[in-house]
């Protein structure tokens, strides 16, 4: 990492993209937050400042105010620890135990054939840098980082309120520099397991495979016509079943529920006699989808192998059938779009993992909604779908929706910095995405929040990139925030 900080250093500001660079080196995809906790706490410990660590690892680190602002309201810095750990295809990447390998060009930070995590590593590293910086004028600060908010948010669920005083809150988890968000969707979790039945097959095994699709965060671009590879692939299955003998081996697509999957695959059993005109009606098939897309996801590939004969256990027809029925009749995608916010999805779901294990298909779907009966109605309608077909089925991981308030004070003040220092106006909006300012007004109702950040790319794939010059403004724009608050 330090040839990395090499290339950043002339670029840096207060030690921001310094504490970024040291973040990356830490694993900590969700789930497993011990060692970014434990990074956080020796860093309150080596600067002399008091924190708590809670019970689900999330880390409060507190600075006194300096000279002149000891009666303001203490100001919360707040962001998440946890990162998606997605990766190429052609990546070896073990993100349990090694860190990003960061590559610097062009103004931009990306990782190399994984996700970036500047979702939301960047929150942590302004967060430090505004707490090393000994010259910084400012109200007491109160630099809450989360665990597994990519998961379900847990770590905000079991947020102690009584841990922070502070009643001013910058969420930095917003990825579009000159916005300051004011309100996000609510959501939850959706998980079925669908049985299986099985039987035995000959012929030659067959691999599909769907690749090249753009991905992406299932709420920042579900509006963008994102295309879901394992939507697509059994699209394709339906297609080729109609006129070709083949039964599935197994059939898989996406890693996490909240990432539009841009990947996935599938192995069969295909009839001798059908296996060449099998592969040729792939070609077609590719072709089609690549003219039907050509627009929206110019780089989709539909790609077939065979391979040589064997008697091999498959799905049987039945079981076969209500897979595929229930990738391609359950809604997914943008359901609603808002009434009252142009150009806004009230509502979505997001079919982000789907496989086949231990003789069942797993389905597990994001759902998010700015109104949470319509959430519930999405999740209903899943269940009777599901409940339908057989399938066992639970909602979970259930968060609340973020209401934009009409009078807010840190709302007016963002905005008059900014438009100080930029000579232009901030826009405010409200996102589809989820973010934790939801459960934490919830905890405390008069806690004003914005939601602001630098901008990035591709967040959630192994394209992720984040902008350096709109990181340290991002970054300037916090301090002289913070300053103004006097």
């Amino acid at each position: 990492m330090e040839g990395v900080y090499q290339q950043l250093s002339s670029m840096d500001y207060k030690n921001v993209l310094k504490y970024f660079v040291e973040i990356s080196a830490v694993p900590r995809g969700s789930g497993h937050n011990e060692k970014i906790s434990e990074y956080l706490v020796n860093f309150a410990k080596e600067h002399n400042l008091n924190y708590v660590q809670d019970e689900t690892l999330n880390v409060i680190i507190y600075k006194e105010a300096t000279p002149g602002y000891e009666n303001h309201t203490p100001v919360v810095i707040q962001g998440h620890m946890d990162m998606v750990c997605l990766k190429a295809e052609d990546s070896n990447h073990d993100f349990l135990n090694e860190g990003l390998e960061l590559i610097v060009e062009e103004g931009i930070i990306r990782a190399n054939k994984t996700t970036l995590g500047g979702d939301n590593g960047i929150a942590i590293a302004m967060g430090l840098a505004l707490l090393s910086d000994e010259n910084l004028e400012h109200p007491a600060l109160e630099v809450l980082i989360t665990t597994d908010e990519e998961t379900g948010m847990d770590g905000a669920k079991a947020l102690n309120p009584d841990h922070l005083k502070g009643r001013y809150m910058i969420n930095v988890d917003s990825e579009e520099e000159g916005t300051v968000l004011v309100g996000c969707a609510g959501g939850l979790r959706f998980y079925a397991e669908l049985p299986l039945n099985f039987t035995e097959k000959e012929g030659k095994r067959v691999k599909f495979v769907v690749r090249g699709l753009k991905g992406g965060h299932s709420g920042a671009e579900i509006h963008n016509n994102r295309t879901n590879a394992t939507i697509l692939l059994a699209r394709a299955v339906m297609e080729l079943k109609e006129k070709y003998d083949f039964l599935l081996c197994d059939m898989k697509g996406g890693d996490k529920d909240n990432a539009i999957p841009s990947f996935a695959q599938a192995e069969a059993i295909v009839s001798v006699e059908d296996a060449d005109a099998l592969a040729a009606a792939v070609k077609e098939l590719e072709e089609k989808y690549q003219k039907e897309l050509l627009a929206s996801e110019p780089n989709v590939k539909f790609e077939c192998q065979i391979f040589g004969e064997e008697k091999a256990k498959v799905i049987h027809p039945s079981s076969m059938m209500k897979v595929l029925f229930a990738l391609l009749q359950a809604p997914n995608g943008v359901q609603v779009m808002s009434s009252e916010i142009a150009s806004l999805v009230e509502s979505s779901l997001n079919l982000g993992i789907f496989a086949m294990e231990d003789d069942m298909a797993i389905f597990h779907y994001s759902v998010r909604s700015g109104k949470s009966s319509y959430k519930y109605f999405i999740s209903d309608k899943l269940s009777f779908m599901f409940g339908f077909l057989g399938a066992e089925y639970e909602s979970n991981a259930e968060y609340p929706a973020w209401e934009y308030k009409k009078d807010s004070k840190l709302r007016d003040l963002f905005l008059s910095v900014y438009k100080e220092l930029y000579h232009k106006d901030a826009e405010v909006m409200s996102i589809h995405a989820g973010l934790e300012c939801g459960l934490i007004s919830e905890k405390i109702p008069d806690m004003d929040i914005i939601s602001i950040g630098p901008d990035m790319k591709d967040i959630h794939t192994p394209k992720e990139q984040l902008d350096i010059p709109s990181t340290i403004r991002v970054y300037q724009t916090v301090e002289k925030l913070l300053q103004q608050m006097k």
